[in-house]
C-alpha cells in the first residue's frame, strides 16, 4: 500500500513572537515493512536556521530557529510511504513472557532498537503498582508474551473510554488510569507501563492511522489525526514467531484493539511521548495562542 501523508500545523498568536525555536519530528520512519519514498517540510515564515539530525532512537528531527517577529507560524509536512507488513502471528505464538523478560535482560545489544532502553521506567511512563497489577491478570505463568499482550490490549479497549476532554498532553499516567479515560496517548502509556511493570520491553510509537469514510461518503480533508500505539519486544527473531517484525518487535494498538498492519504509518518510536512529540520547543512572547492541526492519510487508490 502506498500513502500520501499531509500534516499541517498552524499556530496563531495573540501577540507578536520575537523568537522561537522548535523541534519537528514529522518524517516517517524506514523499516518494519515501511519505506519512505519522499518527504518534505514547508515552514512559514522562513526560519533563520535549520538543523537536521537523527537522534539516538533513529527519529529524524528538524530544529528550526525563527528570530523574525511573527504572529502566525505554520508547518506542513508532506510524505509518501509504501507499506507491506507481514500477516500477524496467531494468538499465543512465540516465547513465553518469562523467557522474553529473561532474554531482554541477557541481550548485550545497546543499539537504538535494543530492548534494554524500553524495559524500565521513563519520564512519562513511571511504574505504577496498580497498573502492573491490572496487566498481570493477562499474564498467567508460561503464556506467550504476544498472546498475553493481545489480551491486555483488548481489555484496555473495553475498560477505558475514549474521551478527548478527559485528559491533556500533560496528564500523569496514574491519573488517566484512575479515570479509565483519555486518548490514544493515554492508552499507549498505560499499556506500556503495565508491560514494563512485568519486565517486558515496550516502546511508544507515534504515527498515523488510515481512516475510512462511511460507504458512499467522500473523505473529509484534514479529518484524519495523529495516532499512537505500542510496540512490544517478543524476543529474538528466531524465537519470536513468524509474523513478528524486525528485531522481534510487533505493534499493538490498544485504542482500536488491533495488531498493527498496513493501515498504520510509523513516524517515530521512543520510550514515551516525550521522545517523539511531533512538534515541541520554546516561544518568546506573551498572551494566548491558537493551534489548529489538519492531517490527511490518502491511499494511492484514493489520491486521484
Amino acid at each position: 500500500m502506498i500513502y500520501t501523508l499531509r500534516h499541517l500545523t498552524t499556530y496563531r498568536y495573540a501577540r507578536t513572537v520575537r523568537f522561537a525555536r522548535c523541534n519537528l519530528r514529522l518524517r516517517p520512519r524506514d523499516g518494519d515493512g515501511q519505506r519512505v519514498l519522499e518527504s518534505a517540510v514547508h515552514v512559514t515564515p522562513e526560519p533563520t536556521r535549520r538543523l537536521e539530525r537523527r537522534d539516538f532512537f533513529g527519529v529524524d528531527t528538524l530544529t528550526l530557529t525563527l528570530d523574525e517577529p511573527h504572529r502566525e507560524f505554520s508547518v506542513e509536512a508532506v510524505s509518501q510511504v509504501t507499506i507491506q507488513r507481514p500477516v500477524p502471528p496467531p494468538p499465543e505464538a512465540g516465547l513465553a513472557w518469562e523467557r522474553v523478560r529473561e532474554a531482554a535482560l541477557a541481550l548485550p545489544s545497546l543499539g537504538p532498537d535494543g530492548p534494554a532502553h524500553f524495559q524500565f521506567p521513563s519520564h512519562r511512563v513511571p511504574l505504577v503498582p496498580e497498573v502492573t497489577d491490572y496487566a498481570r491478570t493477562s499474564f498467567s505463568p508460561g503464556r506467550s508474551a504476544y498472546g498475553a499482550a493481545v489480551e491486555l490490549m483488548h481489555r484496555i479497549r473495553d475498560d477505558f473510554r475514549f474521551d478527548a476532554k478527559a485528559t491533556t498532553v500533560s496528564t500523569p499516567l496514574a491519573e488517566a488510569f484512575t479515570l479509565r479515560a483519555g486518548v490514544c496517548q493515554d492508552f499507549a502509556h498505560v499499556m506500556i507501563a503495565g508491560l514494563r511493570g512485568l519486565g517486558l520491553p515496550a516502546a511508544y510509537v507515534s504515527g498515523y492511522l488510515r481512516t475510512r469514510p462511511p460507504p458512499g461518503r467522500p473523505r473529509l480533508r484534514g479529518a484524519d489525526a495523529s495516532h499512537a500505539w505500542v510496540a512490544l519486544w517478543c524476543g529474538a527473531d528466531h524465537g519470536a514467531g513468524e509474523g513478528i517484525g524486525e528485531g522481534g518487535w510487533i505493534g499493538l494498538d490498544p485504542t482500536n484493539a488491533c495488531v498493527v498492519r498496513d493501515d498504520h504509518i510509523v513516524v517515530a518510536r521512543g520510550r514515551d511521548y516525550g521522545d517523539v512529540a511531533p512538534i515541541d520547543g520554546i516561544v518568546a512572547s506573551a498572551g494566548a495562542q491558537k493551534l489548529t492541526v489538519e492531517v490527511d492519510v490518502i491511499p494511492e487508490d484514493e489520491a486521484a
